[in-house]
């Protein structure tokens, strides 16, 4: 008998089996907590980030969890009917392959990319921008030439300025630094033409965002 099963709901029921497999009270002992907890250093760099972000033609989607990050995923690139999504680090991979979602782990075909899937270094909330580095196994081409980039990142990750986000590196590699840094603030643009802004002239016409609290 054939299978009339679509990825999309095979990937949905994935979703659903994760939810039904979570504790059933993952917060006890609510009811003694204050109703409206006082707001964390974290929770105000989120916001500042998020404000910023937007601010330059950013698309930031914050998700509680992995299970909300590929509901969100999968019901944008269903909407922008997204088909080659590159994913280079195995990382993300593994994310995506949890639940069953497809993408491209070569660069077969790769002036045809749609979408560029990456973490990042650090989220630097002053300026609302990203910081990049090569180390990564998506070097340099997945984060420039597809018309989109997607960026999952960690509320760990968020600092407040550079400097911060330089400490992080820092630490992270040590004195093995990586050959190329870069921050990402937006989409690309330029407003050489008649002084006219265009974005993704130059690189993605699209920057999402999608942090993930952990």
């Amino acid at each position: 008998m054939k299978d009339n099963t679509t990825s999309k709901e095979k990937m949905l029921k994935k979703v659903r089996k994760a939810l039904l497999e979570r504790r059933d009270n993952p917060y006890p002992n609510l009811e003694d907590q204050p109703l409206y907890a006082a707001p964390t250093e974290d929770d105000l760099l989120e916001v500042m980030f998020a404000e910023e972000f937007l601010a330059v033609a950013g698309q930031f989607v914050f998700c509680e969890d992995e299970i909300q990050f590929i509901e969100s995923l999968l019901n944008l690139a269903e909407e922008r009917n997204w088909h080659k999504i590159y994913c280079w680090e195995p990382r993300l991979q593994e994310v995506l392959e949890q639940y069953g979602y497809p993408y491209y782990e070569t660069d077969k075909d790769f002036d045809q990319a749609e979408v560029g899937f990456t973490l990042c270094e650090a989220l630097v909330a002053r300026n609302g921008s990203i910081l990049l580095s090569n180390a990564s196994m998506a070097g340099r081409r997945l984060s420039i030439y597809p018309p989109v980039h997607i960026v999952l990142a960690y509320t760990s990750q968020l600092v407040l300025d550079l400097k911060d986000g330089f400490r992080l590196i820092s630490d992270k590699y040590g004195r093995h630094l990586p050959s190329m840094i870069t921050t990402v603030t937006g989409p690309s643009r330029t407003a050489d033409i008649e002084k006219t802004l265009v974005l993704g002239a130059h690189g993605p016409k699209e920057l999402f965002v999608f942090l993930l609290d952990g």
